[in-house]
């Protein structure tokens, strides 16, 4: 693995925030907002995340991290209209609940690859992106946000309009 540069740490330290604050947000309040403050720090540490991971070129071309990045643009944009406009109408709670909790598994999944990639420092848990550890970390993830995200809108259902 490359050396983390400076804006590589800044991103790190923001994606650390952005989960931590994601993970505090959805134990509190069972879904991200904008109307509450852990919810506005993810959204904005999540945004500074998706932002820098675009400035780092480490390979020297656009790479999964890139794309991962534009996922989550997207998903902000999407759950932010659907927060704010309400173009959906009653289902706009719902978009924006999809769209929000993407934004966090598209965080877990660099942070579980850099994580196993790099630590223990001299000594990482796995030494190639191709690893089928890692696909079954991949899909461990998208197991716990489908299951997460059902959790997450039966929820939303059950609350008074």
């Amino acid at each position: 693995m490359p050396e983390i540069i400076p804006l590589g740490w800044f991103h790190t330290a923001m994606g650390i925030i952005a989960l931590v604050s994601g993970g505090i947000t959805l134990a509190k309040f069972k879904e991200i907002s904008l109307h509450t403050r852990s919810g506005q720090i993810y959204l904005a540490a999540t945004l500074i995340t998706a932002g820098t991971a675009l400035a780092i070129f480490q390979r020297g071309e656009f790479g999964p991290g890139h794309a991962l990045a534009v996922m989550t643009l997207l998903a902000l944009v999407a759950g932010t209209v659907a927060a704010t406009m309400k173009p959906f109408g009653k289902l706009s709670r719902y978009v924006q609940a999809v769209s929000y909790s993407a934004t966090l598994l598209f965080h877990c999944i660099p942070a579980v690859t850099d994580g196993l990639l790099r630590l223990p420092v001299g000594d990482p848990v796995l030494t190639s992106i191709e690893d089928p550890i890692l696909k079954m970390c991949y899909l461990g993830l998208l197991a716990l946000f489908l299951v997460g995200i059902s959790l997450q809108l039966r929820w939303i259902h059950r609350q008074p309009i």
